[in-house]
């Protein structure tokens, strides 16, 4: 039904790392939120931007930030957001690690190396962080204005 829509952005986020996935999301599983945003990439003939978010500060390894970006790439993920993990209540996981603002732009370049056309990265990103900045990429703009045509 979403797909149905046409909709110009397809969000799901990671949130997290592989090994913590358990820890973050209980009820998620880091392969199927790959699957999703691989599906809906297929299912809208690429005419869509996928985009996914990851929190860091919660104990993730480098090497493992790595690889979950590699794995959003395979499933055709060009949006990327990273932001600051903050402890919501005490009855939420704590904060393992305060990231520092250059480490997060040295994240950014990580990521655009990695093919992600569009990256906000910083402590106080959130998944929808100045979502109006974004333009989605040439051949998806292209779809969405023969949609629009159509109607």
């Amino acid at each position: 039904m979403v797909m149905a829509a046409r909709p110009h952005i397809f969000n799901h986020n990671l949130e997290t790392v592989e090994r913590l996935t358990p820890l973050v999301r209980s009820r998620a599983q880091y392969a199927r939120s790959l699957s999703v945003l691989k599906k809906a990439k297929e299912m809208a003939e690429g005419k869509v931007a996928t985009k996914s978010g990851i929190m860091l500060g919660l104990g993730e390894r480098e090497d493992e930030i790595k690889k979950a970006m590699d794995d959003l790439r395979e499933s055709d993920v060009t949006v990327l957001t990273l932001g600051q993990y903050l402890r919501p209540t005490p009855m939420h996981l704590p904060v393992v690690d305060y990231v520092t603002p250059e480490k997060f732009d040295e994240w950014k370049e990580v990521a655009l190396e990695k093919g992600f056309r569009h990256v906000a990265s910083g402590p106080l990103v959130r998944s929808s962080y100045h979502a109006a900045d974004f333009k989605p990429e040439e051949d998806v703009m292209e779809a969405i204005q023969e949609d629009l045509a159509k109607r």
